[in-house]
């Protein structure tokens, strides 16, 4: 079998993950292994098997990627995807992290040259995407640091930061109130 495809990805406990497999032939047999383990295996006249090390918790979908459902610290391994399309064999390889849930955001704020600066903090071992939304403002600003003019400030109004990661959200909200001196 070619080995022509190796990927390191990246889920979180308790979401739902599934491999980012893309393959345009029709497969006519396949089956997914766990650190040489089968985990499910299929052809194209018959239902997949599915065998018990991930328990009950995997699912087939049509173009062979697997997803596990409620990732776990102990799915963390090396899947590998072999498959054969009729004409040749094929070999996709995975090495999946579990990374632990997303902690709650922090908020920190301060006003300085006029501007009240808010930030966002979360101790997490991936890269995340942060979002600040407020609540008097239909636009979402993309950075972990928002600046307002003081100027600009209404008390009324509450700022919060959402952080993502792969398709888990978590948020902080804080009174733009309690940040003025």
């Amino acid at each position: 079998i070619a080995h022509g495809y190796y990927k390191e990805i990246a889920g979180i406990v308790g979401e739902n993950f599934t491999f980012p497999v893309q393959i345009d032939q029709k497969i006519v047999e396949g089956v997914w292994k766990k650190n040489k383990d089968k985990v499910v295996e299929w052809d194209d006249q018959t239902k997949p098997t599915y065998f018990d090390h991930l328990g009950n918790r995997t699912v087939l979908t049509e173009n062979g990627s697997l997803t596990i459902v409620n990732l776990e610290k102990d799915d963390a391994g090396t899947y590998e995807l072999g498959y054969w399309d009729s004409v040749k064999d094929h070999c996709l390889d995975f090495v999946l992290v579990v990374l632990d849930s997303l902690p709650k955001p922090e908020i920190n704020c301060n006003t300085s040259d006029g501007e009240l600066v808010l930030n966002c903090t979360a101790n997490f071992q991936g890269s995340l995407n942060y979002t600040w939304k407020l609540s008097n403002n239909p636009h979402s600003y993309r950075s972990q640091e928002l600046s307002i003019p003081l100027k600009n400030v209404d008390i009324t109004t509450n700022a919060t930061c959402i952080i993502k990661y792969s398709q888990t959200e978590r948020s902080s909200e804080i009174s733009l109130i309690q940040c003025l001196p």
